[in-house]
């Protein structure tokens, strides 16, 4: 037995292996394209959100009139956040007081204003926040965070809303709630005792030690720095519309904005190649054979089905070789060395939904423990702007190797931009990230190459930039 292993007849030696590794763009090394000058802006509609500050007394109708103001927008868009969410920690002897009403909820020094800023420029940052869950229950900060991304307008809500210098900078409306002081105290009675615990000898004990002086000295000067004042809440319909209106204005400027930024970067489109990041199946007489069958309008479903798949499959192979690789050498049964390559991390994936959900079946075919997320996306019937409904990602995402973002079809790369945005947003490096899609317009090609240089495409077919999408109506037969 010698004591070394020999090489296997045939096995790479390792220059080779780090040649090959350059050449096919797995070694970690990101490249542009040199018809790429520069790096084009791109900003998704939430970025710089709009922020709507409302204060007030404690009961005077902040909460309902946050609610009935998103009510009456109607739109997934508006996310409320409450202040109280921000409450300090408690040592034991400040919990201890707690329970038995003796804390001073209603002072400026009971919230931590530090992390309400840092989380309101995350999310004027276009970035997911991470907001604490406190319990006046157990009157704790639990170990759970809730999260917060995309909103196109927050509305931040609480007595101390429009107290914090660093927090006025961020507002773009500024609105004091106001109500007769023994309204707020009904109100904060029936609340106390429903939704926190509270007996009411309790809260009455807190309201006249704590809220009502606090009011005077730390509430009400807020309403110097209002934009609004709104007596009677919800009642009050002519604030409402002053309020929904101004909300409106700054939604439609947000669409305007994106759509006239998806429209400057259709230029170069025609004139300019792809770079070398996009990487278009060879269309091969196994491929043709198949593309010729899943366009074939007199095709099966089941038949559409099969070769689809078949073709999902081969794109997904296509895109890991796109993917990081180390080298590593195994010993094979006939006890020989080979240098060979591993992947370098997890690969996960994305779906766009719907339609990249007809890729999976391929997915799982080659890699059938991947981690999957979702995305939905669609478009505005009324002005074609894509919009973000909803997104589900594997908790450890900016950890991976690699993330495979699935979509069927990809004609003006507004949704796919939108898409890419979400990862780079949850910390995936752009060029950690492999767009696989069936067929692709050379307009979204180019937008998307424009805005994200870094990230690799894989494509089955070129398409023309307005193509309907019809893969995914017929692999889900509707």
């Amino acid at each position: 037995m010698p004591s070394t292993i020999p090489v296997a007849p045939g096995t790479p030696q390792l220059e080779d292996l780090v040649m090959n590794l350059k050449t096919n763009g797995t070694a970690g090394t990101s490249s542009v394209d040199g018809t790429i000058a520069k790096r084009a802006h791109y900003a998704p509609p939430w970025a710089d959100v709009s922020i709507i500050g409302i204060a007030g007394s404690s009961g005077s109708g902040k909460s309902t009139l946050s609610q009935a103001i998103v009510s009456k927008l109607n739109l997934p868009w508006v996310v409320i956040l409450s202040i109280d969410s921000f409450y300090k920690s408690l040592d034991e002897e400040a919990s201890r007081k707690a329970f038995r009403c003796e804390y001073d909820f209603d002072a400026p020094d009971a919230l931590d204003f530090d992390v309400l800023v840092d989380r309101l420029r995350d999310l004027k940052a276009g970035k997911r926040a991470d907001i604490p869950v406190y319990s006046f229950e157990k009157h704790a900060r639990m170990e759970q965070t809730t999260s917060i991304y995309s909103p196109h307008v927050l509305i931040l809500e609480g007595i101390f809303a429009l107290h914090d210098p660093r927090v006025l900078e961020l507002l773009d409306m500024k609105i004091f709630c106001e109500a007769d002081a023994d309204t707020c105290l009904s109100r904060r009675i029936l609340r106390d005792q429903r939704e926190r615990g509270r007996d009411v000898e309790g809260i009455i004990k807190q309201w006249f030690s704590f809220v009502k002086p606090n009011f005077e000295r730390y509430v009400d000067p807020q309403r110097k720095v209002a934009d609004i004042i709104v007596p009677r809440g919800v009642e009050n319909q002519v604030a409402m519309t002053m309020v929904t209106q101004f909300i409106q204005q700054k939604l439609l400027e947000k669409s305007t904005h994106h759509r006239a930024a998806l429209t400057r970067l259709e230029i170069g489109a025609l004139s300019e190649p792809l770079t070398s990041k996009v990487h278009i199946m060879n269309q091969t007489s196994q491929m043709r054979g198949m593309n010729t069958i899943i366009h074939n309008i007199d095709t099966t479903s089941e038949d559409f089905i099969f070769y689809f798949d078949r073709l999902a499959a081969l794109l997904v192979e296509q895109a890991l070789n796109n993917v990081f690789f180390t080298s590593k050498t195994i010993t094979t049964p006939q006890n020989l060395s080979y240098r060979g390559l591993a992947p370098a991390g997890e690969v996960s994936a994305v779906v766009v939904l719907r339609g990249g959900a007809a890729l999976e079946a391929g997915l799982h075919r080659v890699i059938p423990d991947c981690k999957t997320g979702r995305v939905l996306i669609q478009s505005n019937i009324r002005t074609g702007e894509p919009e973000l409904h909803y997104q589900v990602l594997p908790k450890d995402i900016a950890e991976h190797s690699a993330v495979l973002l699935l979509d069927a079809q990809m004609s003006s790369g507004g949704s796919a931009l939108m898409a890419v945005q979400v990862l780079v947003d949850h910390g995936v490096k752009e060029e950690r990230i492999v767009l696989v899609t069936y067929s692709a317009g050379r307009m979204g090609l180019h937008r998307l190459t424009k805005v994200f240089p870094d990230i690799s495409v894989v494509v089955g077919n070129l398409c023309t930039d307005a193509e309907e999408r019809w893969v995914e109506r017929r692999y889900f037969r509707c």
